[in-house]
């Protein structure tokens, strides 16, 4: 989240968090929302909710936490559940943490084996490091880029040109009907 909106004061997710963010994609101007629940099951009755008009939802795992890996399967059900039609994306985080020889980190294997297990559900497979920055960018522009094909995705330059603007009335001149 705090290099989603290049921020350096901000902290980790304690709940749920809301962010938007514009790129400029084949010369449109796409903004995404992300709504970061941290992973904390507690908000995990209200989180439905926000999955029904989700064009995306990206899994995020820790490369050095199988136990991040491992409850992947259930937010990947509850997706499939909540959000029918959103594409699906999965990043490991904390690159800069993997070492060669660490048995607890997640491999390039596991990934596969569990993109292979939800029968190609994922569009994108990222490897970040929230800490150093790398990746990030790269994965939000990806996405971006993928959405823009989906047909409820609006570009914001249209969406602005059809709304409407509201301005103050003119005051009436004063006059007297008598």
């Amino acid at each position: 989240m705090n290099t989603f909106v290049s921020n350096s004061s901000r902290h980790s997710t304690l709940g749920l968090d809301h962010f938007d963010k514009v790129f400029r994609i084949h010369g449109r101007n796409v903004r995404l929302q992300l709504w970061d629940t941290g992973g904390m099951e507690r908000v995990a009755s209200i989180t439905s909710s926000y999955y029904k008009f989700a064009e995306a939802a990206i899994l995020v795992f820790s490369f050095d936490s199988p136990d991040s890996f491992n409850i992947l399967s259930q937010h990947l059900l509850d997706i499939v559940t909540y959000a029918e039609s959103a594409k699906i994306f999965l990043c490991g985080n904390k690159t800069d943490l993997v070492s060669q020889n660490s048995e607890s980190s997640i491999s390039d294997a596991d990934i596969e084996n569990f993109c292979e297990q939800c029968h190609n559900l994922v569009s994108g497979v990222y490897k970040t490091s929230c800490k150093t920055g790398s990746g990030v960018e790269e994965m939000f522009q990806d996405i971006a880029r993928q959405l823009i094909g989906t047909s409820r995705v609006k570009d914001i330059e249209q969406e602005m040109k059809d709304s409407f603007k509201v301005c103050a009335q003119d005051e009436p001149s004063q006059s007297c009907s008598c």
